[in-house]
């Protein structure tokens, strides 16, 4: 049996924080019912048509899930979704703009005098606190926009010009969140029998995950530079050329990779005891200079050779892989990390979620837009005419 095999999450989700969040509990076993807008669904549906005509993001963070459709707004639909929470529901997840949930009668103050058990996990921008609101609560948030809010895009990218990250950061450390939050919260009603509200604010969690720049900028002190693929304050550690156009990323950590890296790599032994290079800080003062001679020493050499005398060496270092080196790469292929899941467009293949555990993750299908709207309303007593009627209504 998986772990959250019998918890029941009712989610009202878009986009990537929630979805990203509820995936990971159905991943371990958690009935994860998604109501989505008839019609449209999650707009996140509607990002693209990368993969066969399904969207990439949604592909991603909503298989093995079932989607309800509902018209929130609509009154019978309303019904539907507090009978389906007050009946079925351990955890409640959501991620509409602030205070929309419990305009819905969802919010954890409505819902827990009727059933006191229920964890109600709320996903915003800046955070949603009645007591303290703060002056951003109702400021619209996107991935790119907590990315800057929070200082990330200040320390990623060139000398030039700042950066976001390729994939969806601030959604994804929300989720992250949001999920490991919800297990906490699952336990702790296993301890007492009581739920909880959790409230998870993009804008905390991608400022947690910037902590290291925020205290190396501590008490006014200057910022890690943006340093493009380098890291900013361990040298080197970053991107080489090679002689033949490749590019190497290598990485040292310690003083006794340096004179490994010296002696074997550049071959030059003596480098190790220059002056200007015997500790980090000197070396991340004088990364120019020093770039110039590894850029020197490896010109001669093609970008397998450097690698085989990094390998020799010791010396950590990677390939940058391109998307489709990743699906093809060799150490995820030899672990057997690939499966197929279902989807409205056929199978598709889905990478295990990390880690690895007995009985393995669920890896259900990906739901089509309100495939599961009929037997859910069955099970919740409806007959065959008010299903009808629900429909007619344009209520479901």
């Amino acid at each position: 049996m998986q772990p959250l095999t019998g918890i029941t999450v009712v989610t009202l989700e878009h986009a990537i924080a929630a979805p990203f969040a509820t995936r990971q509990l159905a991943d371990l076993g958690a009935r994860v019912i998604k109501i989505e807008r008839p019609g449209s669904g999650d707009f996140a549906r509607g990002y693209d048509q990368r993969v066969r005509g399904l969207a990439s993001h949604f592909v991603w963070t909503n298989r093995s899930k079932e989607s309800l459709t509902l018209d929130v707004k609509h009154p019978d639909a309303a019904q539907v979704l507090e009978r389906l929470v007050l009946e079925k529901a351990d955890v409640v997840v959501q991620n509409l703009a602030p205070g929309a949930a419990a305009r819905l009668g969802m919010g954890y103050e409505q819902l827990s005098q009727r059933k006191p058990g229920l964890i109600v996990c709320d996903i915003s921008g800046y955070g949603d606190d009645p007591v303290n609101p703060g002056p951003y609560r109702d400021k619209k948030a996107y991935d790119l926009l907590i990315q800057s809010e929070a200082g990330f895009v200040s320390v990623t990218g060139t000398p030039d010009e700042p950066c976001k990250a390729g994939p969806s950061i601030a959604d994804i450390a929300a989720g992250m969140y949001a999920y490991t939050n919800i297990l906490a919260a699952l336990i702790q009603r296993g301890q007492t029998g009581r739920g909880q509200r959790i409230d998870i604010s993009m804008l905390e969690s991608l400022a947690e995950w910037t902590s290291y720049p925020l205290y190396y900028a501590f008490e006014g002190a200057a910022p890690p530079p943006r340093t493009g693929a380098s890291h900013a304050t361990i040298y080197p550690y970053g991107p080489f050329p090679a002689g033949d156009g490749g590019t190497v990323m290598l990485g040292l950590q310690n003083e006794r990779e340096w004179l490994s890296f010296c002696e074997k790599v550049l071959q030059q032994p003596a480098l190790a005891t220059d002056a200007r290079f015997t500790a980090n800080f000197k070396r991340v003062a004088e990364r120019v200079a020093l770039r110039q001679i590894i850029v020197d020493a490896f010109s001669t050499l093609t970008a397998t050779q450097v690698v085989e005398r990094l390998e020799l060496a010791q010396i950590a270092n990677a390939k940058v892989n391109t998307m489709a080196e990743v699906w093809a790469h060799p150490q995820l292929q030899a672990r057997g990390r690939w499966r197929e899941v279902g989807s409205p467009q056929g199978p598709l293949p889905a990478m295990l979620p990390p880690g690895s555990w007995d009985i393995g993750p669920r890896m259900d299908p990906v739901p089509g837009l309100g495939e599961h709207t009929d037997a859910i309303l069955t099970e919740l007593g409806y007959g065959a005419r008010e299903i009808e009627s629900l429909h007619a209504a344009q209520a479901v």
